[in-house]
């Protein structure tokens, strides 16, 4: 192990001891939840531990809640999905439904997916969205978004191969 990679674990190390308590509460009262928290705070310092530079945090309070806030606001998505998911489920004839397995695997692909759609300006995850979601032609997106026709098309080609990018990788 380098001398890099000991110094970045003892640095960790020191964070979680001096402030994983301090963490755990400061999540537990964002989440209202102790189990999710516990989760949430012990998230925090693997993403430390899989850093490749030191962490050197002069606010270490400051800095582990800016890791923790992202962290909650991807559990919420997560948690958002997750109900859209179920409803969907449930609407369908029991039939139709799919296993658990294939449900699990459909969930982790909408969680991947809007995490890629999230890194794209709003009108191209907007382009993409109206025409998977609503249905709605290329024209018919450029005419509501105020694009031309190349644009739109653009758009949901560069969403689609990012979408099919986190399938094959």
């Amino acid at each position: 192990m380098s001398a890099a990679n000991l110094s970045l674990q003892q640095e960790v190390r020191t964070l979680y001891q001096d402030h994983h308590g301090w963490l755990s509460a400061w999540l537990r009262y964002k989440l209202g939840n102790a189990f999710d928290a516990a989760d949430l705070a012990q998230d925090v310092f693997m993403r430390l531990l899989t850093r490749q530079e030191p962490v050197a945090a002069r606010e270490p309070k400051a800095f582990l809640s800016t890791i923790a806030r992202r962290l909650v606001v991807d559990h919420w998505r997560r948690r958002e999905l997750e109900q859209a998911w179920q409803e969907t489920l449930s609407s369908l004839p029991e039939s139709e439904v799919p296993s658990p397995e294939s449900r699990a695997l459909v969930l982790e692909a909408l969680v991947e997916i809007d995490a890629v759609l999230d890194g794209f300006k709003p009108a191209v995850r907007t382009a993409f969205l109206l025409a998977q979601l609503e249905g709605l032609t290329c024209p018919r997106i450029a005419e509501q978004l105020g694009v031309s026709l190349a644009t739109v098309e653009r758009y949901i080609a560069k969403a689609l191969r990012a979408c099919y990018a986190v399938r094959f990788e």
